[in-house]
């Protein structure tokens, strides 16, 4: 991704899509400024490749993030004001979620509530807590429009939050809460968009395709490095006329 050196932070990067997306962004002939990847346990075992990345990148930082506390993300946000300064945050990324593959019938109030906390309210208050360095960003930057390279945020989102999904995938994979919590996340990415226009920070948010990953399975589409590389193609690519936008990883716009 030749997004130019600027600062990224990350959600859910030590495993995954997340941990591509590090891998991807720091082995490239520009790579990233300052990558934040956060973690929920930075010094966990689920977290070693991770560490692994940030001793061999100096440009890489490991922070904890947990989206189910948050606490740990105002703590996040103030490591990240520390160091990136009057420069601000160019982007983030909330990538971080959980998938319960329950139905009507077999879900719970505490699964849909946990569910919900992660994919949507965890990133409405990350959103809210960077935003004052995305703002900062936007007003340092000197490139025209909107963009990733200057200010915005991408969600990562599921062709099963779409509406027009459901009769064709329900029967395969239900996934009650995951699908109402990523339809809330789509509905949190366009109301930011409208409401920080005015301020030069770009939405969207991104399918990955059906991904083969601890999340995904191994039943799979794709796997991880195609998919990441095709979501960090359309990120350099945003500019203000898809802000709001709800897109694939091959850049194809999917119904509400």
């Amino acid at each position: 991704m030749e997004m130019a050196p600027i600062s990224i932070l990350i959600t859910g990067a030590n495993r995954g899509l997340g941990l591509e997306m590090v891998k991807q962004m720091i082995e490239t002939a520009q790579p990233v400024k300052k990558l934040f990847a956060c973690c929920r346990d930075p010094n966990g075992p689920k977290s070693e490749a991770l560490q692994t990345l940030a001793k061999n990148h100096p440009n890489v930082s490991v922070i904890r993030l947990d989206a189910s506390d948050l606490g740990s993300i105002k703590q996040a946000a103030k490591q990240v004001c520390s160091v990136v300064g009057a420069g601000g945050l160019n982007l983030l990324i909330n990538n971080a979620g959980i998938l319960s593959r329950d139905n009507l019938q077999t879900t719970t109030p505490e699964n849909m509530q946990n569910t919900f906390n992660i994919n949507a309210l965890a990133p409405l208050v990350i959103t809210q807590e960077f935003t004052p360095l995305l703002r900062t960003a936007a007003k340092a930057s000197v490139i025209p429009g909107m963009s990733c390279r200057k200010a915005a945020v991408i969600n990562i989102s599921a062709f099963l939050a779409s509406f027009e999904s459901v009769k064709s995938t329900y029967n395969f994979l239900p996934a009650l809460s995951y699908r109402i919590s990523k339809a809330s996340l789509n509905m949190l990415t366009v109301c930011a968009a409208e409401e920080l226009r005015n301020d030069g920070i770009l939405f969207a948010a991104l399918h990955p395709g059906w991904v083969r990953t601890d999340m995904g399975g191994e039943g799979g589409d794709i796997d991880a490095q195609e998919s990441v590389k095709g979501m960090l193609g359309v990120m350099a690519s945003l500019s203000e006329r898809e802000d709001g936008a709800f897109l694939d990883y091959q850049g194809k716009t999917l119904p509400w």
